[in-house]
């Protein structure tokens, strides 16, 4: 082997310039087999093709804003107040004569209110003033207040609750199919409008696609 790589740099360094020729023999000779030797490992060895799209331990963050609207909304109280009264309305009015599937939309104005007992304290001012005229003014002011009556339930102290007012209905949008006959029509308003309690003007109707 050392005779042949002789052989080859005395007929490479031959000549004027021959001893930089050698190096540049020899620069590329190692190149070679360094070339070589590469494609021999690569052979032998297997390597895994990763996904670059794999997610890793670590996940993007989510949009959690988008996730925290529509958990305020759907967990909110006026929520849990329309959600089963249109589920209660679609059940009752599907049940009518003439009218198929339903979808019910409500919408309120307030929650349900409570009023509860008060002890009444009034209180009675009277006085009389004249003016430099002579004139006389009898004024008589009243003063009203109270507080919060608390009874004590199993050990905690509540308020006495006089009156329960039920939650104020804006409207009540109803597509309901076979609305497009003016008889069914009726039978849905007065339905609804006895039902929870809603003027008729605030009840739309309307029929659903066939």
């Amino acid at each position: 082997m050392a005779k042949w790589l002789s052989g080859l740099e005395s007929m490479v360094g031959g000549g004027p310039g021959g001893p930089k020729r050698v190096k540049t023999f020899r620069l590329l000779l190692v190149i070679g087999c360094i070339g070589a030797a590469l494609m021999l490992l690569n052979s032998f060895l297997k390597f895994d093709k990763v996904d670059t799209l794999t997610q890793g331990p670590n996940p993007p963050p989510q949009d959690t804003a988008a996730s925290s609207n529509s958990i305020s909304t759907d967990s909110s109280p006026f929520a849990a107040i329309e959600g089963p009264l249109e589920n209660r309305l679609k059940e009752i009015l599907e049940k009518i004569v003439g009218v198929g599937s339903v979808d019910v939309l409500v919408t309120i104005d307030s929650t349900e209110e409570i009023e509860v007992a008060r002890t009444d304290q009034e209180s009675q001012s009277i006085t009389d003033e004249t003016d430099r005229n002579g004139g006389k003014r009898h004024i008589t002011a009243i003063n009203k207040d109270g507080q919060v009556v608390i009874a004590e339930v199993a050990g905690d102290q509540k308020p006495i609750v006089t009156k329960t007012i039920n939650p104020s209905i804006r409207g009540v949008l109803i597509v309901a199919k076979g609305a497009e006959n003016q008889t069914v029509r009726r039978l849905i308003i007065d339905a609804v409008e006895k039902g929870v309690n809603v003027p008729a003007n605030r009840i739309s109707v309307a029929p659903s696609k066939q």
